[in-house]
């Protein structure tokens, strides 16, 4: 291993014997060294000044080292120590453990470069640990290049210019990464630096010369570099199907996830090496931390992994007790794959809930969105992480984008569902539509504004706006026509307006905007009825009524709603009429067979399209008869026409057909 000497009191570096890279910078003019240094490192406006520094190899034992969350660089399965005094000056005797303890501790490159200037010798994949948390600490900096005074430094100098003049004398392990660590904050794909290192990188590659880790390492670093199109990407794949997997640490393997999610586009050609990676990964679930855990769900969702199930599942089983510990970001992930795999689990909600309760105003707006887009999609409703969201949104209104703001509100008309602080929650929605009405995208603006509606907060002044032509051409957009679920939206705002607010005296919809039935194959505004449980209902109704002609289905009614279940007519004594009788209708009597999809998850609320529709059916003049599936699953032929009788002539008992 290469041994970089880091003399100390570098200003007095002209009493020590000039090797290698120093003789080289010292035989040359000043203005010569400053175009050279500028060609190896720097963008071009960050020239390096080099000064006179001493460079001198040594052979070392090596130990590989490990970054998980990019902060703790720790040789890998050892322990950590905090005690700096133990340090010696030559650090071919030196505790290493000691060595990344104290890069992690350090809040500036500064710090890390002056503490280099302590040491006499830095083993390769040291100073490649060092240069790696610099670029960390830069960038988190949210700097996109190195600092002037970091370039200029000495110490900095010394790293770099050995990195670039003997990479063939380095450890795969301190090739990689210092290759890695340059990549982290922007440096000309161009410079000497980069070309060297990518060079020797690629010899050793054609060589068959790399470890798994340091082909996990340099894949992730080429795929920054190069793109997912390089073709040395190609070969590094290659060579890694041919590994044992047995030989992955847990890290190589979410290491190597995030590879074939760059080249998603090929996911077909490597789907054999992912079902053996998906099986392998099994085991080593239990050793992964939160952050890799999203990482490898973030993956599987690229790839569309769909026949990894069991890994999803054992992934998400594992993401329970990691929820205190995700960042925002990694728990937006996490809920974005279980939407992705259509995956829930009422511990993981559980374990949600008390997240989004104790830190919810804490919480990255994106993070709040994913949390509601989760509860819809699975259509759970959960009282603790609703009431939470809708705290922070009367708190934080400001914080939330136009999309994020309908992504959170959308839940609440979707699930049916009012939370107790319901009137500054909308207060403050209405005020901030009418301040920032104009930078709302139209179909954003257009479910929000339904989903208002769906839970009786109506958005009465806004209705002109939204039905005028200007609003009409600006969802429209360059389309040929408006999509069919925009337009039963619109034409359900209507129908409100008219059944709901017969205050409202403003502009209507336009008749070529209005669908004819809210019943469509997608996107419907009605649920369709439960086969199986229309069928048992259907049996006990001839039962009941004799036969099959004194009951409908699938009626369409003048106002776009489908009684869809079962329609039933009545004359003005009570007696039920046959289906084709159009006279001496006096009462109809919508049945709605409410099967489980009409109800919020493992629960016996109404979702809010459902309730919307019978309470409509309702202001038409129908008799709303509800059957939901929790009362009649298990009642048997006998039970279920006495429950039938009760339901629909409970205050007609002498009826006759």
């Amino acid at each position: 291993m290469a041994l970089i000497t880091l003399r100390r009191n570098l200003c007095h570096l002209s009493d020590f014997r000039m090797h290698g890279a120093l003789a080289a910078l010292r035989s040359q003019p000043v203005n010569h060294v400053h175009k050279v240094a500028k060609k190896r490192l720097c963008p071009r406006s960050c020239p390096l000044h080099l000064g006179p520094f001493k460079v001198r190899f040594h052979h070392a034992r090596r130990k590989e080292f490990h970054s998980e969350n990019g902060n703790d660089l720790r040789p890998v399965g050892e322990a950590m120590f905090s005690d700096r005094d133990s340090f010696e000056q030559n650090l071919e005797n030196m505790d290493e453990q000691v060595f990344y303890r104290s890069l992690s501790n350090f809040t500036s490159s500064e710090e890390v470069l002056s503490f280099l200037s302590t040491l006499q010798t830095l083993p390769d994949v040291l100073a490649a640990g060092a240069l790696q948390r610099i670029c960390e600490m830069e960038r988190k900096a949210e700097a996109h290049r190195l600092p002037k005074e970091i370039l200029e430094n000495r110490v900095f100098q010394a790293l770099c210019i050995q990195f670039e003049q003997e990479p063939s004398n380095l450890s795969n392990t301190g090739l990689v990464t210092a290759l890695q660590a340059l990549t982290l904050l922007y440096v000309d794909p161009q410079s000497s630096l980069l070309l060297n290192l990518v060079a020797e990188c690629q010899r050793r590659l054609q060589r068959g010369g790399l470890d798994v880790h340091s082909l996990c390492v340099l894949g992730e670093t080429l795929i920054k570099l190069q793109g997912p199109e390089s073709t040395t990407l190609d070969l590094i794949i290659y060579q890694l199907q041919g590994e044992k997997l047995e030989n992955f640490a847990p890290e190589d393997i979410v290491a190597l996830y995030r590879v074939l999610q760059a080249c998603a586009e090929k996911a077909d050609q490597h789907q054999a090496f992912l079902n053996r990676i998906n099986n392998f990964s099994l085991s080593l679930v239990p050793n992964l931390s939160p952050k890799s855990i999203s990482q490898v769900l973030t993956a599987l969702v690229a790839l569309d992994q769909t026949q990894a199930l069991p890994l999803v599942l054992k992934l998400g089983k594992y993401a329970v007790r990691h929820i205190p510990h995700f960042t925002s970001e990694e728990l937006g992930r996490v809920l974005d794959a279980f939407i992705y795999f259509g995956h829930h689990d009422r511990f993981f909600t559980t374990a949600l809930e008390q997240r989004v309760a104790s830190l919810c105003l804490t919480l990255a707006p994106e993070a709040v969105s994913r949390v509601m887009e989760y509860c819809s999609r699975k259509q759970i409703l959960s009282q603790p992480i609703l009431n939470a969201v809708a705290e922070t949104f009367v708190c934080q209104a400001e914080k939330f984008s136009p999309r994020q703001v309908s992504e959170l509100i959308e839940p609440f008309g979707k699930l049916n569902y009012l939370p107790p602080n319901a009137s500054a929650l909308f207060r403050k929605l209405e005020d901030m539509l009418f301040a920032r009405f104009n930078s709302f995208p139209p179909k954003t603006l257009l479910k929000l504004l339904h989903s208002c509606s769906l839970i009786e907060r109506h958005p009465v002044n806004f209705m002109a706006k939204i039905f005028s032509p200007y609003f009409l051409q600006q969802l429209q957009g360059e389309e040929s026509c408006l999509d069919r679920l925009s337009l039963a939206q619109l034409t359900q705002l209507l129908l409100t307006s008219l059944l709901e607010c017969p205050f409202y005296k403003g502009p209507k919809l336009h008749p070529k905007y209005q669908v004819k039935s809210f019943l469509t194959p997608c996107c419907s505004l009605e649920t369709p009825v439960d086969f199986q449980l229309y069928k048992s209902v259907m049996v006990g109704l001839m039962d009941l009524l004799g036969a099959r002609l004194y009951f409908a289905s699938k009626v369409l009614t003048p106002y776009c709603y489908t009684i869809a279940d079962v329609e039933i007519k009545l004359d003005e004594e009570g007696f039920v009429l046959p289906l084709t009788a159009d006279e001496d209708v006096h009462r109809r009597i919508a049945l709605c067979i409410d099967g489980p999809k009409r109800f919020c998850l493992n629960s016996r609320h109404l979702l809010g399209k459902e309730a919307t529709k019978q309470r409509h059916l309702r202001l038409l003049g129908y008799q709303v008869v509800q059957i939901p599936y929790y009362e009649i699953e298990t009642l048997t032929r006998l039970e279920l026409v006495e429950y039938l009788q009760r339901k629909l002539f409970s205050q007609n008992a002498g009826v006759c057909w």
